[in-house]
């Protein structure tokens, strides 16, 4: 079941911070100013390139977010600022890689507007997934109980 909550939790966070990066693209304010006709096609574009965008942002977010989640589960961490801090980090791990990765020539990625919207997407990603997984953690099956029968044996061991 816990698989289960985590990849359900993940997928979910994928698709918000795909949606975020597309809403600095066509921006909220844009597609509310367009004629009726043209704000819902232009609006069912957005939706179709959060689609197109969500696998991407899978992809870059998997491994830091199972070491994020595998160090959450197993220390039963389940509080919301955990969560959006991995988010932002991971967001910002994938600003950096996109900057590391560019060709001398070609235009940078690195300007505000671009790593405000890598950071809103992750902040987005951090929350969805603890709304619908992380705050759910309730860790390992629990603590052993065999500390309290010993300290009772040795009560009992001792009052006699």
């Amino acid at each position: 079941m816990r698989v289960i909550r985590v990849l359900f939790g993940f997928a979910l966070a994928c698709l918000a911070a795909a949606a975020t990066l597309v809403l600095f693209v066509y921006t909220p304010a844009e597609l509310a100013s367009l004629p009726s006709g043209m704000g819902a096609d232009r609006a069912t574009e957005a939706g179709l390139f959060a689609l197109v965008v969500t696998p991407h942002v899978a992809a870059f977010a998997a491994l830091p977010a199972l070491i994020g989640v595998f160090i959450a589960e197993r220390r039963s961490i389940s509080s919301l600022g955990y969560y959006a801090i991995l988010g932002i980090a991971i967001a910002a791990l994938g600003f950096l890689m996109q900057h590391v990765t560019e060709t001398p020539g070609q235009t940078t990625i690195l300007h505000n507007y671009a790593l405000t919207a890598f950071l809103t997407a992750g902040l987005a990603g951090g929350l969805i997934y603890w709304l619908f997984s992380g705050r759910y953690v309730t860790g390992r099956a629990g603590p052993s109980r065999e500390p309290e029968r010993s300290s009772k044996l040795v009560s009992a061991a001792a009052s006699h």
